[in-house]
C-alpha cells in the first residue's frame, strides 16, 4: 500500500468530504485492508446499495420458497441461501427437504434442468450489468437446446438509476463516488454522465486493490479541489469508456428496462430487468401464476437505511447481538459484500 499516496491524500483532505463506495466488493476490501484507519478522520467513507442479495426485497425470496414448497428445484447462488424471507429461507426449506441447491452460475442450473427433464428447475436471478449477461446467454442457450423445463425468477437490477434515487435523499449530501468496477466493465462509463452533468458530483470508477481504492479516492479530492466534476476510470486495466458492447447487445436481446423493487430504496424506474415478450416463456413468475406479495422488513432490521448509507451498521440495535451471521436478520449479515457482514467480520 502505497504510504506516498496516502501522504497525497492528507494534503488534499482539508475539509469533511462524504465518499460513497457504491460496490459492496469496494466496501469489503475497505474492510479487510483497515483503509478507513489510514485515512485522514475528515474523509468519511459510506457503503452504498451494490450488493445484489442485499437490495433484493422480500417478496423474491418469498416466491422462491413457495416455489420449492410446490416441488420445484430451485437454484441459487451461496450467499441467497440464507437470506430471510417472511417467514423461512431457502436454506430452511432445503433442511425440510425440498429441493434447494446451490450453483456457482446460471449454467449450472440449465444443466441441472437437462440432467432432470421430468422437473422443472428454477434459477433465483439475482445480481447487476456483470451478472445478468451471463443469465442472456444461458437463457439463449435454452433456447437453442429447447429445455422447456428450465426457468428465472427475474430479479436483475441495474445500478444508475439506484445512484439518482440516492442523490435526491435530503438527509444525505454525497461529495463522490467510488464507482463499481465490474459493472463498468460491462456498462462503461457514459451512463454515469448524469452524475457529473446534473448533481455536478465527482465520481471516479476504481479497481479493488487497496491501492486502486486510494487512487480513487485522491482523484476524486483532487476534482472536488479543482471544482471540476467529471466521470474518471481509474480501473482502466479493465474499463472502457464504452463499456462491453457485446455482453450489453446479448443482454437486451434477452431482457428490456422495467420498473423495479429495491430494499430500503423502494419502486425505482427503470432499474430493473425484465423478460421480453418473445423469451417469457423462462420467467419463473409467469410460468407458475406466482403473484409478488407484499411484505414487511424484519422488526428492529435497519439493512434499508444502511444500504442508503443513512446509517451505518453498528446503529442498529440488532447489529452483532440478534442479528450475526449464524442468525441474520436481514441480508446485509448474510451476503459477502454486506456492509453488515463487513463491519461484524473487521469492523470499523
Amino acid at each position: 500500500m502505497s504510504s506516498n499516496l496516502i501522504n497525497k491524500i492528507k494534503l488534499l483532505a482539508n475539509k469533511k468530504v462524504n465518499i460513497m463506495e457504491v460496490c459492496g466488493t469496494h466496501t469489503m476490501a475497505i474492510a479487510y485492508s483497515g483503509l478507513k484507519s489510514l485515512l485522514p478522520k475528515n474523509i468519511n467513507l459510506i457503503s452504498g446499495p451494490g450488493c445484489p442479495v442485499c437490495v433484493t426485497p422480500t417478496p423474491i425470496i418469498d416466491s422462491a420458497i413457495e416455489l420449492a414448497k410446490k416441488g420445484l428445484i430451485i437454484t441459487t447462488f451461496g450467499d441467497m441461501l440464507k437470506v430471510p424471507g417472511s417467514n423461512s429461507s431457502l436454506e430452511k426449506e432445503k433442511s425440510n427437504g425440498n429441493d434447494v441447491r446451490m450453483v456457482y452460475s446460471c449454467f449450472d442450473a440449465l444443466k441441472i434442468a437437462q440432467k432432470n427433464p421430468k422437473k422443472e428447475v428454477v434459477f433465483v436471478g439475482v445480481g447487476f450489468e456483470t451478472t445478468s449477461p451471463t443469465i442472456a446467454a444461458t437463457i439463449k442457450t435454452a433456447e437453442k437446446e429447447k429445455t422447456k423445463n428450465f426457468s428465472v425468477i427475474p430479479a436483475f437490477k441495474v445500478i444508475p438509476p439506484a445512484l439518482k434515487v440516492i442523490l435526491e435523499q435530503k438527509n444525505l449530501k454525497i461529495d463522490g463516488f467510488l464507482l463499481p468496477g465490474h459493472v463498468s466493465a460491462i456498462i462503461g462509463s457514459k451512463p454515469y454522465q448524469f452524475i457529473t452533468e446534473k448533481y455536478k458530483i465527482s465520481s471516479v470508477i476504481t479497481g479493488f486493490e487497496p491501492s486502486e481504492i486510494l487512487e480513487g479516492i485522491f482523484m476524486i479530492l483532487k476534482q472536488i479541489k479543482t471544482k471540476k466534476p467529471i466521470i474518471e476510470i481509474q480501473y482502466k486495466k479493465v474499463v472502457k469508456k464504452e463499456g462491453n458492447p457485446f455482453a450489453m447487445k446479448l443482454l437486451y436481446s434477452i431482457f428490456e428496462e422495467s420498473d423495479s423493487q429495491w430494499r430500503g430504496l423502494g419502486i425505482i424506474k427503470k432499474s430493473g430487468l425484465k423478460f421480453k415478450y418473445k423469451y417469457k416463456k423462462f420467467d419463473a413468475l409467469q410460468k407458475f401464476k406466482t403473484k409478488l406479495k407484499n411484505a414487511k422488513e424484519p422488526v428492529g432490521c435497519l439493512c434499508g437505511k444502511i444500504l442508503t448509507g443513512t446509517v451505518k451498521p453498528i446503529q442498529c440495535h440488532l447489529f452483532g447481538k440478534k442479528c450475526n451471521p449464524s442468525n441474520p436478520i436481514g441480508p446485509c449479515m448474510v451476503s459477502s459484500e454486506g456492509t453488515c457482514a463487513a463491519y461484524y467480520k473487521y469492523g470499523q
